[in-house]
């Protein structure tokens, strides 16, 4: 596995890649996993699925500062990358991409990739600029890599939305792969964000879970209305109070928008503080 540092040895790799038709029986030559280290088991199975049906896979690991708004975790984001390069080799990657910031964002940089209207919706709206970091930071690595197809967690499903969106507006080249979400197996989410807590926080963590496991079981039972389905969800919340929520919303994934009926595609997404950490967690209603 090559450990590649700037933009133009990843250029290079990739063309050499393309040169040497080196792809599999699906069609895909380079896979792209976009991570900000730190990585677990839901990053792992990202990588299992890119090389699964990818010739070459390369994992960009890069915590990425212009997501981070000013009184965020950029400092103190977890960083272990020799752990996080021996992760992704046991799942198949091929190429790490580890720049350093100056190489993504040159001195003087001013240009900026910004989805408008998506990125102002649920993560966005709660973290101001949050999906222009995003959006940026993975039109660069697209750019770069110029992979057939890109890995994304539905965890951040609003993340997904949003780079969904820029790809469709920008005409890259490459497919959107949404992979399932990863959990424990008492269901809280895996983020790398997970390692803040403290082990009283970790269990008051399983509110996330629990509320969105409870909006599963009243879907299933043919319950559609958001207005009930956020009330469920907001009371598995009232139960822990420690848990401070950020939002509760049912919504439309591919516009972000709230819905008033719970139909096939609908997000149904929260977001909780617990402690001082932000974390996330949604389903996908059928």
């Amino acid at each position: 596995m090559q450990i590649l540092r700037t933009v133009v040895e990843l250029q290079q790799w990739s063309r050499a890649v393309r040169r040497g038709s080196a792809l599999n029986a699906q069609g895909c030559g380079i896979g792209l996993v976009p991570t900000m280290g730190a990585l677990h088991a839901g990053h792992a199975s990202l990588i299992r699925a890119a090389a699964a049906s990818c010739g070459q896979v390369a994992v960009s690991i890069f915590v990425n500062p212009t997501q981070f708004g000013p009184n965020e975790d950029f400092a103190r984001y977890p960083r272990t990358f020799d752990a996080d390069c021996a992760l992704a080799q046991a799942a198949g990657a091929t190429v790490i991409f580890a720049p350093l910031v100056e190489e993504l964002y040159p001195g003087g940089a001013t240009t900026y990739v910004e989805v408008a209207g998506l990125s102002d919706r649920l993560d966005g709206k709660s973290r101001p600029g949050h999906f222009r970091g995003v959006a940026t930071v993975v039109s660069k690595l697209l750019i770069a890599a110029e992979p057939d197809r890109a890995y994304f967690g539905q965890k951040d499903a609003a993340q997904v939305s949003v780079l969904r969106r820029m790809v469709e507006d920008l005409r890259f080249a490459t497919e959107i792969v949404v992979c399932p979400i990863v959990r424990e197996r008492d269901g809280l989410a895996l983020s790398s964000r997970n390692a803040y807590l403290s082990p009283a926080e970790r269990a008051q963590a399983l509110t996330l879970s629990r509320a969105i496991r409870r909006v599963e079981a009243l879907v299933t039972q043919g319950e559609r209305r958001a207005s009930v389905l956020i009330e469920a969800a907001r009371t598995e919340f009232a139960a822990e109070p420690a848990v401070r929520i950020d939002y509760v919303e049912l919504v439309d994934w591919a516009t972000l928008l709230p819905v008033e009926t719970a139909t096939p595609g609908s997000i149904f997404a929260v977001a909780a503080f617990v402690g001082a950490t932000r974390l996330i967690d949604n389903t996908t209603l059928a």
